[in-house]
């Protein structure tokens, strides 16, 4: 099962498994990680905005465009900021390091 390592703000590191294709979202929400996610996971917020550690951005398919209108309204945005929901764990993704920002804007509310 691939793992990931969530960073927080406060830099506290905490690594899950998950199956392969799970979002880095579902496995965040299933394992007690602090990420919002208010659509749910249909890509109509921000709030599962994560920052990818920069080897594993590469390693990722490149963001849709859908995925970087939404990322226009994420706080604390950068180069390789991703929603959550929008990244599927594969065994390729296995020990990626994702940082949480330190808070996230729900426009849905």
């Amino acid at each position: 099962m691939p793992r990931v390592i969530f960073v927080d703000s406060n830099e506290s590191r905490r690594e899950v498994e998950a199956e392969a294709g799970t979002s880095v979202l579902v496995a965040a929400q299933r394992n007690g990680i602090d990420i919002e996610g208010a659509c749910e996971g249909v890509m109509a917020c921000s709030t599962c905005h994560v920052i990818v550690d920069a080897e594993w951005a590469a390693k990722l398919d490149a963001a849709s465009e859908e995925e970087e209108f939404m990322l226009d309204l994420a706080f604390g945005l950068t180069r390789t900021s991703r929603l959550g929901c929008q990244i599927e764990l594969t065994d390729a993704l296995d020990g990626m390091v994702v940082r949480l920002p330190a808070e996230w804007r729900n426009m849905m509310l």
